[in-house]
């Protein structure tokens, strides 16, 4: 509300001021903003007033985006309706499987369906992997939870160790071993 009485202030005052503006010495003030042009050969003259170029210019380009967007779609729309316009209801031949943007009735649906949209059956499958990772989750924090269970059951600590390897370097040493066992000959 602080921004709309501000924008009525200029209003309020002029009001308040109005009669003072209409005594015939300030008539002659007003007037005198009038710019005289080309001498005194007629009425030719310029009113002195704020400039409009923001507002002209803002509705310029408001114009010319709505146009940018509004022309393209417009003529895409009447291209589909006109030319290839709704689908019509047929047969299914023998073995064959509609895919899912075939269900849609008009071409625009269609295309959506087809390039942008996902199926009913990948979201569906989506959903299933979400359920399917979201199971193994619990598992894993049950299985965490009983074996804090039974550590603490049985008095034990957790003193369980292990290194990753690499199996490649325990193949490389293995091979070594046999190699040495099979020199040596015993």
């Amino acid at each position: 509300m602080v921004g709309w009485s501000r924008l009525l202030l200029p209003a309020a005052q002029f009001a308040k001021n109005r009669a003072v503006l209409l005594t015939p010495a300030t008539r002659n003030a007003l007037q005198q903003q009038l710019r005289q042009m080309a001498g005194d050969h007629g009425h030719h003259h310029m009113t002195i007033k704020p400039s409009r170029f923001q507002w002209d210019k803002f509705k310029d380009l408001m114009h010319f985006y709505v146009m940018l967007g509004v022309i393209p779609v417009t003529a895409l729309i009447l291209y589909s309706n006109i030319f290839v316009g709704p689908s019509q209801l047929s047969e299914i031949p023998e073995g064959y499987v509609p895919k899912h943007w075939e269900y849609e009735k008009h071409p625009i649906s269609r295309f959506i369906s087809r390039y942008i949209l996902t199926s009913q059956q990948q979201e569906y499958e989506k959903a299933l992997h979400n359920i399917y990772e979201e199971n193994e989750k619990a598992q894993i924090r049950n299985l965490e939870e009983e074996i804090r269970r039974k550590m603490s059951e049985r008095n034990d600590y957790q003193a369980y160790y292990y290194r990753p390897t690499v199996a490649k370097y325990h193949r490389v040493s293995k091979e070594a071993a046999d190699e040495l066992e099979a020199l040596r000959g015993d």
